[in-house]
Order: C-alpha cells, then structure tokens, then sequence
C-alpha cells in the first residue's frame, strides 16, 4: 500500500458518490482519479488498466459535455433510458475489445493478468459511455465490473484498491437506486 494508492482511493470515492449525486463536480474529481492510478497501474504492470485511465480521460471530458447539455431548468441531470439495442452493441463492443486488447497485451507485454485485465477494462469503457450518456443501467454494468476487479486487485496485493471497488459495488448499487427513483 503506497501512498500513491491511498490518495487513489480516496479520490476516486468521492468521485463515484459524486457521481452518484448527479452532482457535475464528479467530472473534475474523476478526472483527478484517472491521473493518479494511471501513474499506479503503470507501477504495478496492468498495462489495459493503465490505458483504460488514460481512455476515461476522454470518457470524462465526453461526460462533463454532455451532462452540461442533459441539464434541467433547476440544474438536475436528465437520465435516459438504454434502448435493447444500445445495450446489445455496447456488450458487443465490450467483448470484442476484450479480445483484441487481451491478444495484444498477452503477446507483446509483461501484463501481469492480460486477459482479465483486458475484458475489465474494455467492459469500464462501455460502462463509462453508458454513464456519460445519463442510462441508469450503467451502474448494473460497473457492479459486474467492480465486483471482479475486487478479485484482480486483491490477487495483486492492491488492498486499497481492492476495498475501494468493494465500496463501488455498493455505491453502484446506491447510484442505480437513486438514479432508478429519479427517472
């Protein structure tokens, strides 16, 4: 546990409860979370992940856009639903970038856990677009997502990191009710 990590954490737990809130300082915050396990990802040899922050990079600049737009006459975040097709391409898409990044990572780096890593972050980047566009159902893909990544992380010793996803499966959940009871 590095201090690198401690600070990670505790930023990327605010941006998630941010983000929960509908509040649009989650996008600043996030970004600020991006940067930091970038670096952290980068130490510990998950090169996907590392990537992955760099890609919700742009995924934030996207969702600070169009959250800006989705706004109500009283400041409140709009949602919108996830049409079946929406929902079919973005697993689609997933899945095929789980392929492609986990063939690349496991022939041409030292990735330690390429191919979970892979589909992890791959299935994020759905995810993340899916919450950029305000679709409810984007916290039910960060719970299957969060909730393999606590594995990941504690199989690498990231202790911290394990007990923030542990945490963001619970705020995901808390963040799909809200955002269910708001529609």
């Amino acid at each position: 546990m590095s201090p690198l990590e401690i600070i990670a954490v505790a930023v990327s737990f605010l941006g998630i409860w941010l983000t929960a809130r509908r509040s649009m300082l989650c996008w600043p915050v996030n970004l600020l979370a991006c940067a930091l396990y970038f670096k952290l990802f980068l130490d510990v040899r998950l090169y996907a992940d590392m990537v992955l922050q760099a890609l919700f990079g742009l995924a934030i600049a996207y969702g600070w856009i169009a959250w800006g737009r989705g706004r109500r006459d009283d400041g409140r975040i709009t949602l919108r639903p996830l049409p079946t097709w929406e929902a079919t391409a973005g697993l689609a898409a997933g899945a095929s970038g789980a392929v492609a990044i986990g063939w690349f990572t496991s022939h041409y780096t030292d990735a330690a856990l390429p191919w979970m890593d892979a589909a992890l972050s791959s299935f994020s980047l759905v995810a993340q677009y899916w919450t950029a566009r305000r679709q409810a159902a984007s916290w039910l893909l960060w719970i299957a997502v969060d909730v393999l990544y606590v594995g990941m992380f504690a199989f690498k010793a990231l202790w911290l990191t394990a007990g923030l996803y542990g945490a963001m499966v619970v705020l995901a959940v808390l963040g799909y009710r809200r955002w269910q009871r708001e529609r």
